[in-house]
C-alpha cells in the first residue's frame, strides 16, 4: 500500500521560512535576511489577516528565500536541512498524526512525504520521522555550489500531484494526508483521503466527499 503525506500543517506546524531565517541569522547571514525579511512584513501582516491568500504568499516566500542559499555547496544546504528539521520542524511535530503514518510503515506500508519545502529538508524529515520517500521543491545547483533558484515550478497543487503519480509509477495511491486547500489535487488521486486540521476549503471538500477529518 502507497501513503503519501503533506509536511507543513500536516505532519509538523513548523514552517521552512522561520527555521531557515533562523538558521540564516545564527550562522552568520544575519544582514541579507534582514533585507530580505523586512521588506516582506508588510505582506505577512496583510496575508495573516485574510486580505491576501497566505498560502500564496507563503509559496513566493520559499521561492524568493532561495536566493539566499547561493553560493552554498551541498554540505551546506544539507546541514542547514537538518539544523531546521531538529530545531523547528521535529519540535512542533504533531504526534498523533506521525505516529498514524509510522503505524503505517511499520505494517510495512510504502510512506511518501511530498512538501512545498525545499527537497533537502523534505529529505530530512523523512529521514528523521523513518518515512520511505520524500518529494521537495528541488534546488539548482551550478559547478557544485546553489545558484539561487528552484528547479522547475514549487512542489504545490496539482505539481505535487503529478510528481507524486511519476513516483508512483502507475501504482495505486491508497491514503493520503493533508491540511489545505492546496492538498486537494493529491488528495482526489487517493482511495482514502484525510484531512489534517483543515482550511475552511479543504473542510468543505471533507466534508463533501465523505473523507476523515483529524483534528
Amino acid at each position: 500500500m502507497n501513503v503519501a503525506t503533506d509536511l507543513e500543517g500536516t505532519l509538523t506546524t513548523g514552517r521552512t521560512w522561520k527555521g531557515v531565517g533562523q538558521w540564516l541569522k545564527a550562522n552568520g547571514h544575519t544582514i541579507p535576511y534582514q533585507l530580505f525579511f523586512l521588506p516582506r512584513v508588510p505582506g505577512s501582516l496583510i496575508a495573516r489577516v485574510g486580505l491576501i491568500d497566505n498560502v500564496e504568499f507563503g509559496n513566493r516566500w520559499i521561492i524568493d528565500e532561495v536566493r539566499l542559499f547561493k553560493g552554498f555547496d551541498q554540505a551546506r544546504i544539507d546541514a542547514m536541512s537538518e539544523w531546521v528539521v531538529d530545531q523547528v520542524m521535529w519540535p512542533l511535530r504533531r504526534a498523533d498524526t506521525l505516529a498514524e503514518v509510522q503505524r503505517l510503515r511499520d505494517e510495512g506500508h510504502r510512506t511518501i512525504l511530498t512538501s512545498g519545502t525545499y527537497t533537502p529538508i523534505a529529505q530530512a524529515f523523512a529521514r528523521r520521522a523513518g518515512l520511505s520517500d520524500a518529494i521537495g521543491t528541488p534546488l539548482l545547483f551550478s559547478a557544485g555550489k546553489a545558484n539561487g533558484k528552484i528547479g522547475g515550478a514549487l512542489n504545490n497543487k496539482t505539481v505535487k500531484a503529478e510528481r507524486l503519480r511519476q513516483l508512483l509509477d502507475a501504482e495505486t495511491l491508497d491514503m493520503a494526508y493533508g491540511d489545505t486547500a492546496a492538498d486537494i489535487p493529491m488528495l482526489m488521486m487517493s482511495r482514502t483521503a484525510i484531512a489534517v486540521h483543515p482550511d475552511p476549503e479543504l473542510r468543505a471538500t471533507a466534508h463533501k466527499n465523505g473523507w476523515r477529518i483529524l483534528e
